[in-house]
C-alpha cells in the first residue's frame, strides 16, 4: 500500500506547491480566472492521474422522466482525504455508498472552479449517477471575476469553452453554475451567453451532460435567492438543464415552481439543507416516539416534494460525518439514507449490463485483499475502489434474527470488505435477502454466475436469481453448492436449481485462502434479470427438517457466512501476454539518506504495444519485487490505479538489492485479474 498520507487542515496546493513537479498525485481546484483561460492545468504533473476512467453507462444516457434527487457534496470545503488520487491511510474517511438513491452528484466547494476528484466520478458512474463540478463567484472578489468573465460575449464564450474542455478531458458530466454576486444590468446578456454556450458545448462534447443554474443572480442583476422558480430566474433556467433552488422555500413555493416549470418540473431541484439552516422541515434527524419505540420519520421536505412531484437537492449530507452522529459513521450514514429511501424509494437499478460484478468494497478498509489473498494489512481509503453497492436497507423476506452488513473486520476477497450475514436462526428458518435489483435483458448466450464465499461449518448458502419473461411472468433460479443439503425457500418456487461441483480452491483461488467458489451457467433468452438474493439456513436444521418436518429445535443456533464477490458474465476475459505491453518509467529519482538508505521515486505509465481496446481493463494492481544478489523476495503490493499511471513515492530499497522489478496486473470488467506471473514487468537496477 502507499506510504501513510493525509491532507489535514492545510491544502497541498498552497504555495510553494509547483504543479509541474512530481509528487504524490492530488486533486485540486482552479482558483483564478487566468488559470481557467490558460492550458496550465493540462501541463500539471497531476493532470493524467485526475482523469476518471469509468464512463457513464449507456443505460444512463438520458435522465429519467421522473422526479429526481441531486446530491450536493459540500463536505468541509472538499479535497480532504479524497484529494489523494491513489488513496490514503484514513479508513474512517468520508464516503458515500448509497448511489442507488440519487441521479446527480455535485462536487461542491467555494473555490472558483471545483474539479471533482476522479474517485467520486468513478464510483458514481459505476452506479449510473452523473457527476458535476462547480463554478462559483462570491462576494467582492467574485464580482471582479464576473467583470472579466462577462466583459464581452466573446469572453463569456471563451470561458464557457474552457470549462467544457475541463469536464471533457477529466471525464465528468457538467457544471453547477453558482453566481452569488450582484451584477450590473449591462452584464446580463453576456451572462446568458455564458450559460447558453456552456450548455451547448457541454451537450455537444459530453453526451448526457448537464448544466444546472443555482438560484442566486436574477435577470435584473440583483443577488439573493428567490427560493423558487419564477420569472426573475427562469430566463437562465430556459438556457440550461435545470435549476437548483435555494433551500429557504415553503410549500407554496414548490407549487409555484412546478407551475412555472410546466413540462420541465423534473428539472427543478428544490434544495434541502441537511444542516437545517432555514430549510423546510428542519433537516438533520426527524424523530418521534411512539409507544416507547423510536420511530424515525422520513424527512418532511422530501415528502412535500414527492407530493408535488418535483425534484430535490440534498445539500451537505456530510452533516452525518461532520457532526459525529452516533453510534458510528457507517451506522449513522445508513440510517440517514434510510430516511431518503423510505420517502422516495430506490432510484437506480443494477445490474443493467454484462459483465456485472461486485466485491462489496466501499472504498475503505483495515486491510486489502486481491482474489482471496491479503496483500496489505493497514488502514486505507480510496473511493475509486468501490464496487456495486448492495441494497441492504431493503431488508429480508423472512422475519429472522440474521443481519446483512459490509464486514471490514474479517478477511475480504477483493478490496477491503465483504457482504456478511450473521445472527441466530431458530427452527428451520431459511432467510433470503435482496442485494441487487436490476433490469438486465438476457440474450441467447449462456450466462455464468460465480460466487466466492466463506462459511461456518453449520451454515448453508445460496444465490437466487429472479427473472421476468417477456410476459412478465416471474421465475427463479437457485444456485447452491453441490456438497450441501438442498435449500427450500417458501416464498420462491424454483424454475431451475443449479448444483455444480464445488470448484477447488487450488484451481480458482490462491492456495492459502479460506474462500471457496461455486457457481453455474444458464440460458434464458428474452428474459430480464430483475433481482438477486442471497439465501441461507443452518445445515443441521435443514437435515432435521427433511427427517422430522414438524419437530422444532430447542434453541437458536448461530449463522455466519460471507460473500466476497459475485460475478455474472457471458464472455470470459482474455488478457494480452506480458510482452504485448509497454511500461514507461519517467521522473525517476534515486535518493540516499545520511545513513546510506536508498529510496526510489518514479512515475509508471503503461499501454499496449499496438493500438488496442483497453476499456475492458478497469483497474491495475501495482507490485514491486526486490531481487537480492542471492535470491529474491515475494512481490509486495504497492497500490492500485484506475488509469494507466501510477506514482511510486520514496520506495525504500534495502541494501543488497540488485534489481527492482515492477509488476502491473490488469483486472477486467468481469472481476477477474491477469495471472501475476503473466503480467507485464519493468526492471530497474539501483544506483549505487
Amino acid at each position: 500500500m502507499p506510504p501513510p498520507q493525509s491532507i489535514g487542515d492545510s491544502r497541498p496546493w498552497d504555495p510553494p506547491f509547483d504543479p509541474k513537479q512530481p509528487s504524490i498525485p492530488i486533486s485540486y481546484p482552479i482558483t483564478t480566472l487566468e488559470a481557467v483561460a490558460s492550458d496550465s492545468y493540462y501541463n500539471s504533473f497531476h493532470y493524467p492521474f485526475n482523469r476518471s476512467s469509468v464512463p457513464l453507462p449507456p443505460s444512463a444516457a438520458a435522465l429519467p422522466p421522473r422526479r429526481r434527487i441531486l446530491v450536493c457534496h459540500d463536505m468541509k470545503g472538499g479535497y480532504i482525504d479524497d484529494a489523494l488520487v491513489q488513496g490514503g491511510d484514513n479508513s474512517d474517511a468520508y464516503a458515500i455508498w448509497h448511489w442507488c438513491q440519487m441521479d446527480v452528484f455535485v462536487y461542491f466547494s467555494h473555490y472558483l472552479v471545483t474539479l471533482p476528484p476522479p474517485c467520486w466520478t468513478n464510483a458514481a458512474h459505476t452506479h449510473g449517477v452523473r457527476v458535476l463540478g462547480t463554478f462559483i463567484t462570491e462576494g467582492e472578489d467574485g464580482r471582479k471575476i464576473c467583470d472579466t468573465l462577462l466583459s464581452t460575449k466573446e469572453a463569456a464564450r471563451m470561458y464557457a469553452t474552457r470549462l467544457t474542455e475541463l469536464a471533457t478531458h477529466l471525464g465528468f458530466d457538467g457544471w453547477l453554475v453558482n453566481m452569488e454576486v450582484q451584477l450590473d444590468r449591462t452584464k446580463i446578456d453576456n451572462l446568458k451567453e455564458f450559460v447558453d454556450h456552456l450548455s451547448r458545448t457541454m451537450h455537444f462534447n459530453v453526451p448526457g451532460s448537464l448544466v444546472i443554474w443555482y438560484d442566486a443572480v436574477t435577470i435584473d442583476g440583483s443577488g439573493g435567492p428567490q427560493n423558487k422558480l419564477n420569472q426573475k430566474n427562469k430566463p437562465f433556467f430556459d438556457l440550461c438543464d435545470g435549476i437548483l433552488v435555494n433551500y429557504w422555500w415553503e410549500e407554496p413555493d414548490v407549487e409555484d415552481s412546478a407551475s412555472v416549470a410546466g413540462e420541465r418540473r423534473f428539472d427543478v431541484y428544490m434544495g434541502i439543507d441537511v444542516f437545517g439552516r432555514g430549510t423546510f422541515g428542519g433537516g438533520k434527524w426527524n424523530v418521534k416516539r411512539r409507544v416507547e419505540i423510536q420511530f424515525i420519520q422520513t424527512n418532511l421536505a422530501l415528502d412535500v416534494l414527492k407530493k408535488h412531484d418535483i425534484s430535490a437537492t440534498i445539500f451537505a449530507p456530510g452533516w452525518v460525518y461532520e457532526t459525529n452522529q452516533g453510534p458510528d459513521f457507517e451506522t449513522a450514514q445508513n440510517r440517514w439514507w434510510g430516511l431518503v429511501e423510505q420517502s422516495w424509494g430506490i432510484l437506480q437499478n443494477y445490474p443493467k449490463a454484462l459483465p456485472f460484478y461486485s466485491n462489496f468494497d466501499q472504498g475503505r478498509g483495515l486491510h486489502f485483499s486481491i482474489e482471496g489473498l491479503q496483500v496489505a494489512n493497514k488502514h486505507w481509503n480510496n473511493i475509486s475502489s468501490q464496487g456495486f453497492q448492495p441494497l441492504l436497507s431493503i431488508g429480508s423476506s423472512s422475519p429472522t434474527a440474521v443481519a446483512a452488513y459490509i464486514n471490514f473486520e474479517d478477511a475480504s476477497y477483493f478490496g477491503g470488505g465483504s457482504l456478511t450475514v450473521k445472527g441466530s436462526l431458530e427452527d428451520a428458518h431459511v432467510f433470503s435477502i435482496k442485494i441487487f435489483s436490476g433490469q438486465l435483458l438476457l440474450d441467447d448466450k449462456p450466462v455464468e454466475v460465480k460466487c466466492f464465499v466463506r462459511l461456518d461449518e453449520n451454515s448453508l448458502f445460496g444465490v437466487i436469481l429472479a427473472l421476468a419473461s417477456e410476459t412478465n411472468q416471474p421465475s427463479y433460479i437457485l444456485i447452491e453448492d453441490e456438497s450441501q443439503p438442498p435449500l427450500t425457500v417458501a416464498s420462491f418456487e424454483f424454475d431451475k436449481i443449479i448444483k455444480p461441483p464445488q470448484i477447488s480452491k487450488k484451481a480458482d483461488v490462491l492456495a492459502d485462502s479460506t474462500w471457496t467458489s461455486f457457481g453455474g451457467t444458464f440460458t434464458r433468452t428474452g428474459h430480464t434479470l430483475t433481482d438477486i438474493y442471497i439465501v441461507g439456513a443452518l445445515k443441521d436444521a435443514s437435515v432435521e427438517m427433511e427427517q422430522s418436518p414438524n419437530q422444532k429445535r430447542d434453541s437458536p443456533s448461530s449463522y455466519h457466512a460471507s460473500l466476497g464477490q459475485i460475478r455474472i458474465f457471458n464472455t470470459p476475459m482474455s488478457y494480452p501476454p506480458a510482452d504485448a505491453w509497454h511500461i514507461d518509467p519517467s521522473y525517476t529519482s534515486w535518493t540516499t539518506d545520511p545513513n546510506g538508505n536508498r529510496s526510489l521515486s518514479l512515475k509508471l505509465a503503461w499501454k499496449l504495444q499496438e493500438e488496442g481496446d483497453m476499456t475492458s481493463f478497469t483497474r491495475y494492481n501495482i507490485y514491486v519485487e526486490e531481487l537480492m544478489t542471492h535470491g529474491g523476495n515475494s512481490p509486495s503490493f504497492l497500490g492500485f490505479a484506475r488509469v494507466q499511471h501510477f506514482y511510486v513515492s520514496h520506495l525504500v530499497i534495502p541494501s543488497g538489492v540488485g534489481l527492482v522489478r515492477f509488476i502491473v496486473q490488469a483486472c477486467g470488467a468481469d472481476g477477474s485479474c491477469q495471472e501475476l506471473d503473466k503480467s507485464p514487468t519493468l526492471e530497474l537496477q539501483p544506483l549505487h
